[in-house]
């Protein structure tokens, strides 16, 4: 029999020992910088005056770190937030939608560099089209078509959710360029809008109807929606005007009969935890993507480096960050999470303005976890 060599055996015991203390060490710091991120976010949200609630989701790759709310979902009736209440996404609508069209670059139905006319002839009758500016599906997800933010369509983001791709092909017309091609990253909310209704077209199915089929359902979005069901309304956050002491925002109610064009762009519902799920799929779990688009997808795709495809980018000499914010009408949101430690935030709130910085908090919160 082999004899035993007791000082290796010392020596290992030791540094077992001594990982395991670091571990704990680092476990403690987790704790510490989340309960101080928790703290500031409650009492932001004390001091607001709109009376409204901020919900959080905190991950590290598929566990989550921790997840709750703070203030009100729906102050008029004295419901508290909690991490089931649904609250309006906004941009991070853009996210699901070029998730979509990698989905659908992986099955073999669009290229990423063909004209988008090739699905949605309508888009030559964009002001200044021509056969030098042949925009392909490439430039609608990455924001380098050149295309202004904004339709000159009047009332062009107001009407009913089942007209919106009707509301799409009257404001091409009265959509134009701003840039060149390629020439620079310029956000143009109606150029997502054309990206979903093209996507659609290719995929000769409903837009909506498509990304619950390819998303929503897959990833098991049990609390996300385009339109929120009857009997799920008492679960959503009431929009809230900001400042404006406890009073509901009139155009958010408004909005949740529909947005005119703005469903591609700015139309899914969700929580933090859906969110959460969704970003996991971004990050690679799941392999709901092939791995050469799910990289495609958090890579730059801009001059500046601001972009990849429904992702904005943030790089510093500590993280990198994938991710999205949202605005809209009584409901603010941001998610993000570092591409190398995979630590990431979801935070949505049913005001728009408040204390709480929701995009630079969530990045010095990744920061600090990541430090850690």
């Amino acid at each position: 029999m082999k004899a035993i060599n007791f000082p290796f055996v010392i020596l290992l015991f030791i540094c077992l020992i001594l990982a395991s203390d670091t571990f704990a060490q680092t476990e403690a710091g987790i704790d510490t910088i989340i309960n101080e991120f928790k703290s500031q976010v409650e009492q932001d949200v004390a001091s607001d005056k709109n009376k409204g609630s901020i919900s959080i989701t905190i991950l590290k790759g598929e566990q989550t770190l921790y997840s709750g709310a703070y203030g009100h979902a729906d102050y008029p009736n004295g419901i508290e937030a909690d991490s089931n209440k649904i609250y309006r996404t906004g941009s991070i609508s853009k996210t699901f939608t070029a998730f979509l069209m990698m989905q659908l670059l992986d099955e073999g139905i669009i290229e990423l560099d063909e004209p988008v006319e090739k699905y949605l002839p309508e888009i030559v009758g964009l002001k200044g089209y021509s056969d030098s500016t042949k925009i392909t599906f490439h430039h609608l997800a990455s924001h380098t078509s050149g295309l202004i933010r904004e339709p000159k369509l009047r009332n062009a983001a107001s009407g009913p959710i089942d007209g919106w791709e009707e509301k799409i092909l009257e404001s091409i017309p009265k959509t134009s360029f701003q840039t060149g091609m390629d020439v620079a990253y310029s956000y143009s909310n109606i150029g997502f809008g054309i990206l979903g209704l093209a996507l659609s077209r290719a995929a000769d199915k409903p837009f909506m109807q498509l990304v619950e089929e390819k998303i929503f359902e897959p990833l098991g979005l049990e609390n996300t929606y385009w339109i929120v069901p009857e009997e799920k309304m008492p679960e959503l956050a009431v929009g809230m005007m900001s400042n404006g002491k406890g009073k509901i925002s009139k155009q958010a109610a408004e909005e949740h009969l529909g947005r005119g064009y703005k469903v591609p762009n700015g139309g899914v519902y969700s929580t933090p935890e859906d969110l959460k799920k969704f970003m996991n799929a971004i990050m690679g779990y799941g392999n709901i993507l092939s791995s050469e688009s799910q990289i495609a997808m958090v890579s730059s795709h801009t001059p500046e480096d601001k972009y990849g495809y429904g992702l904005s980018l943030f790089e510093d000499e500590i993280i990198s960050t994938a991710g999205h914010g949202g605005s809209v009408a009584g409901y603010t949101c941001y998610m993000a999470y570092d591409k190398e430690s995979e630590f990431g935030v979801i935070v949505m709130r049913n005001y728009n303005e408040g204390n709480t910085n929701l995009g630079r908090g969530t990045l010095d919160l990744i920061k600090a976890l990541k430090e850690n």
